[in-house]
């Protein structure tokens, strides 16, 4: 239960082409994030799963069903959105189990699902409480606990962190996890943060101008990205990208992940002077201009003290250098 299958589905509004042909295959139980930048195509790609957008073109079948032409409420999904959407003047069990009354559940029925949910997202103290007697986190867990009583076959998650602060979103981000781990329920998934993506996916679409760049696991993009796009995209600070002709390669473009170069005082294969440096605690984010590479970005863990104007020598780390052609594409 709850597989999802995409296939050549393209979408228009207009003139302007949103999604321009994506096929995708979800197992049963896999949580898959959409990542990509503003304007990609993410989120309408989601709303099409979830038939609140109709396809151009192109089927959406869940467990395999065709399910494309079928109203949202009887997909067999369920959408947690960014703005929670919760009914301000019922109290959290009468929000989390408003669907369910409107589908002419048993209330015996409706008491055990919010019960079991609101046990596995820390609700139980809430449940009499109004969505303004609650933070922004809880008001969240509440949108969360409304999909899991419904007990559907697929969870669909809209951006679902972007109105937390940075602490709730990884406090969250954690209780989606441990949500997926429990449910194994088969859960997609929109954001524009990689760390999301990074750290709760098994499996990663990275989409782009409407169209799907690269699938795979998060290492594996990060790893071994299919074109500079992704490499640009996954991993942050993001990957350095260099001017082959400028090192005298006879490839369009180098990249050196910045956490792939070590600096010292005294010599190395680029002399850079300092133009920024961001101490983060853990890390320090060096910026540099070198003459042979132009201005790059290096990672280094722990602290390191370097003035601005500072010159410093920069060396990548031997076999973790990227190629890239001149269609973008990775070279082996």
């Amino acid at each position: 239960m709850g597989s999802l299958k995409i296939e050549n589905v393209k979408k228009s509004f207009g003139p302007v082409d949103v999604l321009k042909g994506i096929d995708l295959d979800v197992s049963d139980g896999e949580f898959v994030v959409f990542v990509g930048p503003s304007g990609c195509g993410k989120s309408t790609l989601l709303r099409v799963i979830a038939g609140l957008e109709d396809a151009s073109s192109g089927r959406v079948l869940i467990d395999g069903d065709d399910v494309s032409t079928t109203p949202p409420a009887k997909r067999g999904i369920a959408m947690v959105f960014q703005t929670y959407a919760l009914y301000p003047h019922l109290t959290v069990k009468n929000n989390m189990g408003l669907g369910l009354k409107q589908a002419a559940t048993p209330a015996a029925e409706i008491d055990r699902r919010i019960s079991a949910a609101s046990a596995m997202l820390s609700l139980e103290p809430y449940l009499a409480r109004r969505p303004a007697e609650l933070s922004g986190g809880q008001r969240q867990r509440v949108a969360i606990g409304r999909a899991v009583v419904r007990e559907p076959k697929l969870f669909l998650f809209d951006e679902p962190l972007s109105n937390l602060d940075a602490a709730l979103r990884v406090n969250t981000r954690i209780e989606i996890a441990q949500l997926h781990r429990r449910l194994k329920a088969t859960m997609v998934y929109v954001t524009h943060d990689q760390v999301e993506a990074m750290t709760l996916a098994d499996k990663i679409v990275v989409l782009n101008a409407g169209r799907i760049e690269q699938i795979g696991a998060p290492m594996e993009l990060y790893n071994s990205p299919a074109n500079e796009f992704v490499a640009g995209f996954i991993g942050s600070p993001k990957m350095n990208f260099i001017d082959g002709a400028r090192l005298g390669e006879s490839v369009k473009t180098i990249g050196i992940r910045p956490e792939h170069l070590t600096v010292d005082t005294k010599k190395g294969a680029w002399k850079g002077t300092v133009v920024h440096v961001e101490h983060l605690g853990a890390d320090t984010n060096l910026y540099l201009d070198c003459e042979q590479a132009g201005l790059i970005t290096v990672r280094l863990f722990g602290a390191f003290e370097a003035a601005p104007d500072a010159m410093l020598y920069v060396t990548p780390t031997p076999g973790k250098t990227y190629r890239f052609g001149e269609d973008g594409k990775a070279l082996t």
